[in-house]
C-alpha cells in the first residue's frame, strides 16, 4: 500500500441525471467542498470554513492570500468548507451540484497527481488535495474551446470528485 498525504475516504454515488455523492468518513477524516455543495451530514460531523483550500496548515498568511486570490480568479469563493468526523464511528456527509449532470470520481494518485478541469466542475475532495488554477496556453482553445482561459487544477494523491454538466440533447 502506498503512503498518501490526503485522507482516504470511501464514497457511494446515487442517482442518474441529478446525482448525489455520499462520503463515509472514519474518525478524524475530512473532506473539503465548495461552499453550498453539502446536502446532508451526520450530527458528529463538524463544519469549518477555511480561507483558501485548507490543503496545508503551514503556508502562512501570504500563501493563504495567494491561494484565495487564485480561487477568486477562477470564479470560486474565497473560502472552502472542511467537513471532519468528530465522532467515534463512521459518519456520512453528502454533496450534490445545483444542476443535472454526472459525478466523476478521480484518484489523483493514479493520474500523476494532477488534473486540469473546468473552473466550475470541482465538487469535493479528500482533505489534502490542493485546488488551484491553470491558464490555457493556446489562444484558440481559450476562445473556441468553450472552457475559457482560466481552469481549475487539482493536485495531490487523494480522491477528487468532478461534476460534469449534462448537455442538451434533441
Amino acid at each position: 500500500m502506498q503512503n498518501r498525504n490526503a485522507h482516504e475516504i470511501d464514497y457511494k454515488i446515487y442517482g442518474d441525471d441529478m446525482q448525489l455523492i455520499e462520503i463515509e468518513l472514519d474518525p478524524q477524516e475530512s473532506v473539503i467542498a465548495e461552499a453550498g455543495a453539502m446536502t446532508m451530514m451526520s450530527e458528529p460531523i463538524g463544519m469549518n470554513t477555511v480561507f483558501g483550500d485548507g490543503s496545508s496548515q503551514e503556508e502562512g498568511l501570504m500563501g493563504k492570500l495567494l491561494g484565495a486570490g487564485k480561487r477568486l480568479l477562477t470564479g470560486e469563493s474565497l473560502f472552502m468548507t472542511v467537513f471532519t468526523n468528530n465522532g467515534h464511528g463512521k459518519q456520512h456527509v453528502s454533496f450534490s451540484a445545483p444542476y443535472p449532470g454526472k459525478i466523476i470520481p478521480m484518484d489523483l494518485s493514479l493520474l500523476d497527481g494532477k488534473i486540469i478541469c473546468q473552473k466550475d466542475s470541482f465538487l469535493c475532495a479528500a482533505k489534502g488535495v490542493s485546488i488551484g488554477m491553470e491558464f490555457t496556453r493556446k489562444l484558440g482553445a481559450g476562445f473556441f474551446g468553450g472552457e475559457g482561459f482560466i481552469l481549475q487544477k487539482l493536485e495531490g494523491d487523494g480522491l477528487a470528485f468532478d461534476y460534469r454538466k449534462r448537455t442538451k440533447t434533441r
